[in-house]
């Protein structure tokens, strides 16, 4: 079964048919809503959103850990994230969908682990590719299939927020490598890989990052909702498509 997470913009799958929504409790607390199960393109799909049914939940306050742990109760198979983001690239303008391919993590003090020690013990995963490359390769290849363009690999950099960045601080995410920044990547990408859930991520352009483009003098917050609606209504034929692999 695929799971599907949704962030700014995709708080509901307007074309999921839901057969019916569970609570889940865990030992972790609680999820960030009612985990919806149905049929996507005659697909068994649950979908969550990350941010909650309201949007109510900002990104440093994310119970990723409960989220992770009832996808994976619910025995989904694979984990795509839908998340909107900030473009560091000079091609990376509003509207354009990336699957990233590396993660660099600036987050703090947020439940990164399910391995604290003590009775749950120490577990080290290797992290040198956070994505799940064949998920990837679907996602990518659903796009091409739709005619979708959807770029492929992009370095993501995971902040704390919940506001944006300085325009200096988006200077200094370049010189690392960044090209996507975004506040909900970490921990949720090593937490799928801790209990062994395949995780890619689809994510929308919704501006460019401070500093950049049109973003110069600051981000226009009106113009960022046209662009992520526009884009959604991509992404959501990008999934079925995904659905129909």
């Amino acid at each position: 079964m695929l799971a599907i997470i949704g962030g700014s913009g995709l708080t509901q799958l307007s074309t999921l048919e839901i057969a019916r929504r569970e609570v889940v409790r865990t030992p972790y607390g609680e999820p960030s809503g009612a985990l919806l199960f149905g049929r996507l393109r005659e697909r068994a799909v649950v979908f969550l959103a990350r941010h909650g049914y309201g949007h109510t939940i900002p990104p440093h306050l994310v119970n990723y850990r409960a989220n992770l742990w009832a996808l994976k109760h619910v025995k989904a198979t694979a984990l795509i994230s839908v998340a909107s983001v900030g473009g560091i690239r000079d091609d990376f303008g509003p509207g354009a969908l990336v699957v990233p391919h590396q993660i660099i993590d600036y987050t703090w003090g947020r439940k990164s682990t399910f391995f604290e020690g003590g009775d749950e013990g120490v577990h080290h995963i290797d992290f040198t590719h956070p994505y799940d490359e064949p998920l990837r390769q679907r996602i990518l290849a659903a796009g091409m299939a739709t005619g979708e363009h959807i770029v492929n690999g992009a370095v993501y950099a995971a902040t704390q927020g919940p506001r944006l960045e300085t325009a200096a601080e988006v200077d200094r995410l370049e010189r690392d490598g960044a090209e996507l920044v975004g506040m909900t990547g970490m921990p949720e990408a090593a937490l799928a890989r801790e209990i062994g859930l395949p995780y890619a991520a689809i994510n929308v352009i919704a501006n460019y990052a401070a500093g950049r483009g049109a973003s110069e003098k600051g981000i226009l917050f009106d113009s960022i909702e046209v662009v992520l609606q526009d884009a959604m209504v991509r992404v959501r034929r990008v999934l079925e498509e995904v659905c129909k692999s």
